[in-house]
């Protein structure tokens, strides 16, 4: 062996100067290069100019999207301080701009409170643009400092007189660190700022879309600029209105509020007739805290002690009575839980934990008094909510029975799967994946298809139930969906385990038409509501099927020159041909038109194929998505469709 000892010296031990180290490694400053990395990018931005507004000083927001999908973000705070920075030498806004971890909120009292996740903020955005301009408005006069890939490349001067005060940041992401794209989404921006208004009562942000040419990503054509305005005077109780939007409520908005040495609580809650429970979103310092953390569960455990004591004192809940559990009592519940710590700790995988504890007591004590006391003031919806939470208590119970009943026939039993799935060899769930089918017909294409090693099929009969109009004891009453939960073998409910699934990719392969668009919502509906940390965990993929199969005319054989997967790419596939007559176009309307050889090459085959990754980037949005779309309430629906007819020929697949 070569004497390693030899080569690993001090010379051996690079050092990062400054901003190098996020340049180097930015996917541990922002989660990713890919768009969700990107946008990130614009959130760290105006997490500053948030600050401003928990500070007390800035009331409005404005974000520009330039035709060159540059941002720009302007605040009416106090404006970035410009004198010298005692330590560094150098002008603090080049100190904010230039080094990590500088800035206000590290214990030197500019904020009391703040946001962003880890406090890197907009250095790592300077580090990862390819320019940032920054014009700060204070004390009469504006100034300007700009900075290339994070070195300052003109230093900070005057360029006039300012009646105004604030900050405004202009920045191109670097096609550098962004490969995959630079363009960023009007949608998933504006679903953020709305989120953010609701969470910040009276704060006013404005999403402004320059851009008029086709958006290339989306395949979208030329649109006129967009231009929305969130601002809600009744910030969170606002928030629970917008989530129970077209469904039944049992109550008006609950809100109370409390306050000690450690943070602030708000808390606002409204119970619907939804079967639902994942309706509750917390959030710490306007982070959403998606995998909840001590406020969340104090929160849970205050609900449910004051709707077991209120059910016991009115006689509702006999003595011979079980509890009502944490998930009956958060049955159909929508609720928005906001604490704001002067420091907050974040843990998890994906840091959106949060860690605190002395902020469980707060919380706990905060629903206790405040629920109790609505309870006991409003016996009207007092009665409706126990009444949804004991309904779900039976429902519960009934399901719990159907559970043991089916176990004894043992159609839940692991060494008993559903007789029409074709599982395969390997017992590594990490190696494993199953395609959910529609149809025996392209079920026994599949199977023929697949890779036996890792790949298990599972055809389904027909449209599976839809959960969003059902109990838990009606779904586990449904065949196909018993099938579905024994197949996983995550099981549901309490029992749900997500480190039992079989498999690590779940992917739905339906036809490429209505109903196949049908049974995916479905399908997606149903891991949404009873296996959301298989999403969460990536867990879950859609497959994408050609629409079109190009062949040569009048030859004799069957080969497929070409597959096409949109209409848009078939007018543009059929334009790179001098003669386009000379091909038969074949569309598949569904799968069982193809025979095994092409579906595995074009939808199965790992090196070949197109899966989606499904994903939950904003629970509040997928939850109010899922109710709109596949509620009891029409109303919702045909809004959804008069607003997006016009987009259908875009959203053939």
């Amino acid at each position: 062996m070569a004497n390693t000892q030899e080569n690993y010296g001090a010379d051996a031990i690079q050092v990062l100067e400054g901003l190098e180290a996020v340049r180097k490694r930015p996917g541990m400053y922002i989660g990713s290069t890919g768009p969700r990395g990107l946008h990130h990018l614009v959130y760290e931005v105006v997490d500053n100019s948030v600050d401003e507004a928990l500070a007390g000083y800035c009331n409005h927001i404005q974000v520009f999207i330039h035709p060159d999908n540059s941002i720009t973000v302007v605040d009416n705070g106090r404006g970035i301080p410009v004198e010298k920075h005692k330590k560094e030498k150098i002008p603090t806004v080049e100190v904010v701009l230039t080094i990590l971890h500088a800035g206000g909120k590290f214990g030197g009292g500019g904020y009391k409170v703040s946001g962003g996740l880890h406090g890197v903020g907009v250095s790592v955005v300077n580090a990862l643009s390819k320019r940032v301009v920054v014009n700060v408005r204070r004390d009469g006069k504006e100034y300007q400092i700009a900075f290339e890939r994070g070195k300052t490349v003109e230093k900070l001067h005057e360029v006039g007189k300012s009646r105004t005060n604030g900050t405004t940041v202009t920045f191109w992401p670097d096609p550098e660190i962004f490969t995959d794209t630079c363009i960023y989404e009007f949608d998933t921006l504006q679903t953020r700022f709305r989120e953010m208004a609701f969470l910040n009562k009276g704060l006013r942000i404005d999403l402004i879309d320059e851009r008029s040419e086709p958006n290339q990503l989306l395949s979208v054509p030329a649109k006129e600029p967009r231009k929305v305005s969130f601002k809600y005077e009744g910030g969170i109780i606002d928030f629970v209105k917008y989530l129970n939007e077209g469904k039944e409520t049992l109550n008006k908005p609950i809100y109370f509020a409390a306050e000690n040495e450690d943070g602030t609580v708000e808390i606002a809650m409204q119970w619907t007739s939804s079967y639902s429970s994942n309706g509750v979103l917390a959030f710490a310092n306007n982070i959403n805290t998606a995998e909840g953390g001590t406020h969340l569960d104090g929160f849970k455990q205050a609900v449910t002690r004051t709707v077991n004591d209120y059910a016991r004192s009115k006689g509702i809940l006999k003595e011979k009575d079980s509890n009502l559990s944490g998930d009956d009592c958060r049955e159909g519940l929508a609720a928005i839980i906001s604490v704001k710590l002067h420091d907050p700790q974040f843990e998890g995988q994906t840091k959106t934990k949060l860690g605190n504890t002395e902020i469980r007591g707060l919380v706990q004590t905060a629903v206790m008094k405040g629920l109790a006391e609505y309870l006991e003031e409003n016996p009207a919806p007092a009665k409706r909510i126990v009444g949804k939470a004991s309904q779900a208590l039976k429902a519960r119970e009934a399901a719990r029975k159907a559970r043991e009943a089916t176990r004894r026939k043992g159609v839940l039993d692991s060494f008993s799967l559903p007789g029409k799935l074709a599982d395969c060899s390997s017992k590594k769930p990490e190696e494993s994946e199953i395609f959910i089918v529609e149809g025996d017909s392209a079920g026994g294409s599949a199977k023929q298809a697949r890779d036996r090693k890792y790949q298990a099929i599972l055809p389904l009969r027909g449209k599976i139930l839809n959960v969003e109009r059902a109990g838990l004891h009606r779904s586990l009453s449904s065949e196909t969906i018993s099938s579905l939960i024994t197949a996983i073998g995550t099981n549901i409910g309490e029992d749900f385990d997500a480190d039992k699934a079989r498999y690590h990719r779940i992917i739905i392969m339906t036809d490429a038409d209505v109903d196949g668009a049908h049974i995916r919502c479905l399908l997606l509906t149903f891991f949404y509501r009873y296996m959301p940390e298989l999403i969460n965990r990536g867990y879950i993929y859609i497959a994408q099927p050609p629409i079109f199969g190009l062949k040569k005319k009048n030859s004799r054989s069957t080969k497929v020159e070409r597959y096409i997967y949109d209409e848009r790419a078939l007018s543009a596939t059929l334009a790179e041909y001098e003669n386009p007559d000379r091909f038969d176009v074949q569309r598949y309307k569904g799968l069982g038109e193809m025979d095994p050889e092409q579906l595995w090459e074009t939808t199965m085959e790992p090196s070949s194929r197109t899966l989606l990754q499904v994903n939950i980037d904003d629970a509040a949005e997928a939850e109010r998505a899922v109710s709109d779309l596949m509620g009891d309430k029409v109303e919702p629906r045909r809004e959804f469709i008069q607003s997006h007819a016009r987009d259908v020929r875009f959203l053939d697949i």
